[in-house]
C-alpha cells in the first residue's frame, strides 16, 4: 500500500521541507543507466505509487516507478537527477512501494554541486550524502542527511539493479537575495525561495507545506486540511519566512474547500532570532496581529493589503483557522529588510 507524505512514520522533515526533486517545480531526472522496465521519469511523480493488477506494456509488467532490467554483467544501475533548485539536502525517501521481487537490496545517494544550469560532467564532483544502505521491498525508506553544503544533482545508485516507486528529496533551497531590489515585492512565504513550515497543530487531511508550493492548488488534496475540530480552540501553522521582510500583501486561498474551509483567519507575526522550534510553538501564541480576524469564503482567493498591521520587518507568521478545515495556499508579499 501507496503511504503519502503524510504516513505518520515519517520523520519531520518530510512535513518541514520542500521536495527539490519534484518536476512541478523544475526537477528533472537526467540520464539512467538502464530504464528498460519503467522510465526514470515516473520515479519523480508527485502522486504516491499505484499498483495497477494486470497492467503489462511491451516490456513487461507496467510498474509505477523507475525499474531496470535484472542486470547480467558487473557494476550497479543509477540515475542522475537534477534538484528543482540548488539546496541543502534535510532528508530523503527511497521508496519502494509495490516492488517485492524486483526491488534493489541495496542504494546509495551522492551530490553534486553544479554552477549555472550545466550537467554534470566527466569532472563533476560527486559527493556520497547517504552510503550504501539495505533496502526493503514495498516500503519507505526514509533517510536523514547531515552534509550542510548545497547541491543542484543527485545520483541514485541501486545495487545491482530493480526498481525504485518514488525518490523524495526534501530540503531547504538556496537564493541569492543579493540583486533583488528591496522596495520589489517578494513573495516570503514561498517554498521555492526557502520559506518551511515549523510546525502545525494538526496535517490529518493535507501537509502544511502545500501552503507554500507554487501555483494555485489542482484539487481539495493540494492544500493544508486538518481533521474536525471537537473541542475548544482553533488550528495553527506556523512558517519560517525564506527572508526578513516587511509584509505588504497577503493571499488566502481555499481553492477547492466548499464543505470544508475554515470560517475565519487570522495572521500573527515576530522578528525571530535563535530559539528552538519547540519554543517557537509557544511564543507564537503571543506573537502581535499582522491580520486581524477576516471571515472566509469557500473556493476563493482572499486579498489584503489595507488590513495588515505595521509591524515592520518580520521571519515568522503564525497562520490561525478558526476553527479548522482546509487553505489551498498561501501568499505573503513583502520587501526585504
Amino acid at each position: 500500500m501507496a503511504v503519502s507524505i503524510l504516513d505518520p512514520n515519517a520523520p519531520d522533515f518530510t512535513r518541514r521541507y520542500v521536495n527539490l526533486a519534484d518536476p512541478r517545480l523544475g526537477a528533472q531526472a537526467l540520464e539512467a543507466s538502464d530504464e528498460f522496465f519503467a522510465p526514470k521519469e515516473r520515479m519523480l511523480n508527485p502522486e504516491p505509487a499505484v499498483f495497477i493488477a494486470g497492467k503489462y506494456d511491451d516490456h513487461g509488467k507496467w510498474m509505477d516507478g523507475w525499474e531496470t532490467r535484472r542486470k547480467r554483467t558487473t557494476g550497479y544501475d543509477w540515475c542522475i537527477v537534477k534538484l528543482a533548485r540548488a539546496g541543502v539536502v534535510k532528508g530523503l525517501d527511497i521508496d519502494t512501494s509495490h516492488f517485492t521481487g524486483n526491488f534493489p537490496p541495496a542504494a546509495s545517494v551522492e551530490a553534486a554541486f553544479v554552477p549555472g544550469a550545466g550537467t554534470p560532467g566527466s569532472t563533476t564532483e560527486w559527493v556520497e550524502i547517504v552510503p550504501s544502505t539495505t533496502l526493503q521491498g514495498n516500503s519507505h525508506h526514509y533517510l536523514d542527511v547531515t552534509n550542510g553544503q548545497a547541491f543542484t544533482h543527485l545520483r541514485l545508485n541501486l545495487y545491482p539493479d530493480g526498481g525504485v516507486a518514488r525518490l523524495r528529496v526534501y530540503g531547504q533551497p538556496q537564493v541569492d537575495w543579493a540583486g533583488t531590489n528591496r522596495s520589489e515585492l517578494v513573495d516570503l512565504a514561498a517554498m521555492e525561495n526557502g520559506a518551511h513550515v515549523v510546525a502545525a497543530n494538526n496535517q490529518h487531511f493535507g501537509a502544511a507545506s502545500n501552503l507554500l508550493m507554487p501555483g494555485r492548488g489542482v484539487n481539495m488534496g493540494d492544500g493544508w486540511e486538518t481533521r474536525r475540530r471537537r473541542e475548544p480552540g482553533n488550528d495553527w501553522a506556523i512558517i519560517a519566512l525564506a527572508h526578513p521582510g516587511a509584509i505588504k500583501r497577503i493571499e488566502v486561498d481555499t481553492a477547492y474547500f466548499k464543505g470544508n474551509y475554515p470560517d475565519r483567519c487570522s495572521i500573527q507575526a515576530a522578528y525571530v532570532s535563535g530559539g528552538t522550534d519547540s519554543s517557537l510553538v509557544t511564543q507564537a501564541m503571543f506573537w502581535p496581529v499582522l491580520l486581524g480576524e477576516q471571515k472566509l469564503q469557500m473556493d476563493k482567493q482572499h486579498f489584503y493589503e489595507s488590513e495588515i498591521a505595521a509591524l515592520g520587518a518580520v521571519t515568522h507568521v503564525r497562520l490561525n483557522i478558526i476553527p479548522d478545515g482546509g487553505v489551498s495556499r498561501l501568499r505573503l508579499w513583502g520587501v526585504l529588510d
